[in-house]
């Protein structure tokens, strides 16, 4: 579903996710954050939009890492809030 993009000098920041359309959309990473101890993480697709995609992340010993989709309604909202929160707390901080 997702590849990574990136050069000897950085830290991958770019993924590319494939849906099951086949279409393709090249997202930054925003980050990874914590939520009742699970990982997820938050891409802004390079698409002109003002979009914020979250999904459940898990990353192994040997570097790959896996996206899955929050298909729970109520754990979606939760995490998102949970998102929404961090970012009002980092911008509060600058």
């Amino acid at each position: 579903m997702a590849e990574n993009k990136k050069t000897e000098d950085e830290e991958l920041e770019v993924i590319t996710l494939e849906f099951d359309d086949d279409t393709k959309v090249d997202c930054e990473i925003m980050g990874v954050f914590d939520y009742n101890d699970k990982d997820y993480i938050a891409l802004i697709p390079e698409d002109g939009t003002d979009d914020v995609y979250i999904y459940a992340y898990q990353e192994y010993d040997d570097g790959s890492y896996e996206l899955t989709d929050i298909e729970d309604d109520q754990l979606f909202a939760a995490v998102a809030k949970e998102f929404e929160a961090i970012m009002t707390e980092n911008e509060e901080e600058e």
